[in-house]
């Protein structure tokens, strides 16, 4: 039997689910006020939209989520520093520290090659098991275009990886066959304003997990390679999953709601003629 606390766990992720993916931060701080006794529970379970801050030692722009916050501080994946500085905040140990500052350059060549422009950050924090150790992949990207109509457009990734040895010589060691398991949610939101047309306001969500992979590993960089391209086939498949589960129902809906006529559907003026003067016939012979 469920307990209360879990009750009101489920009840409001029910209510989430049902709520339009545009305004989670609002609802979501909304649930918060409601329940502060379920702050960190809902935090950790409900992903919402990435923001961004920057680092005043460095001077690069890192994104904030809870796999890089201690209370109310944030680390900086560039300097390992949290903002505001804390005691003792939670980091990542000496080789899976410099695992990440290799991590963090090689996706930050792969956001601008995908994506043009946007942020990146990667965080990575030790597992109970021994050699093992999980990760946050995040990618953001925010388009403003007002020759194409688009007042706000934005794109949120967020992989969590799961890299866990076969055998425990395996974790000592740190080489040898590891299963890698990914778990990944895209937000898209879109608002455009096109005179005449109106204004659409589109936005959503999808979660994957991808299937897991077991791979040998003999250094830190085949632990890229592989967590690399399991990022990117999810990527891949979720672009199309979004464009087929939201921009093309959308306009199959609206499509089916208000059905253009094309100029050659329409009837000639000839038609139209001829057809007026049969009518004015039929009426004279009356």
């Amino acid at each position: 039997m469920e307990s209360k606390s879990e009750e009101q766990l489920n009840a409001a992720l029910n209510i989430m689910r049902r709520m339009p993916p545009s305004e989670i931060e609002y609802n979501l701080s909304g649930l918060i006020n409601l329940v502060p006794e379920l702050t960190d529970n809902l935090l950790q379970t409900i992903d919402q939209p990435l923001q961004q801050a920057k680092d005043s030692s460095t001077g690069r722009s890192y994104l904030l989520c809870d796999y890089n916050r201690d209370g109310d501080s944030f680390r900086s994946p560039w300097s390992n520093k949290y903002d505001p500085p804390i005691e003792d905040g939670f980091k990542p140990s000496s080789q899976l520290r410099k695992l990440e500052e290799k991590c963090n350059v090689v996706f930050d060549t792969y956001r601008e090659l995908y994506y043009e422009g946007g942020i990146s950050s990667v965080y990575l924090w030790d597992q109970e098991e021994e050699g093992s150790f999980a990760g946050c992949f995040l990618i953001k990207k925010e388009v403003k275009e007002p020759q194409r109509h688009v007042n706000n457009g934005s794109w949120d990734s967020i992989h969590i990886v799961e890299a866990i040895p076969k055998d425990s010589i395996v974790g000592a060691s740190g080489k040898g066959e590891y299963s890698y398991r990914l778990t990944t949610t895209v937000m898209l939101a879109i608002s455009t304003d096109k005179g005449n047309s109106g204004s659409v306001n589109l936005s959503g969500s999808l979660t994957r997990q991808a299937k897991e992979r077991i791979f040998t590993v003999s250094s830190d960089s085949d632990h890229i390679t592989q967590i690399g391209e399991m990022i990117e086939d999810m990527e891949v498949s979720l672009r199309g999953q979004l464009d087929s589960l939201y921009i093309q129902k959308t306009r199959e809906i609206v499509n089916s709601i208000r059905k253009p006529i094309k100029s050659e559907d329409l009837p000639s003026q000839a038609f139209v003629a001829d057809l007026t003067k049969a009518v004015k016939g039929m009426k004279t012979s009356a």
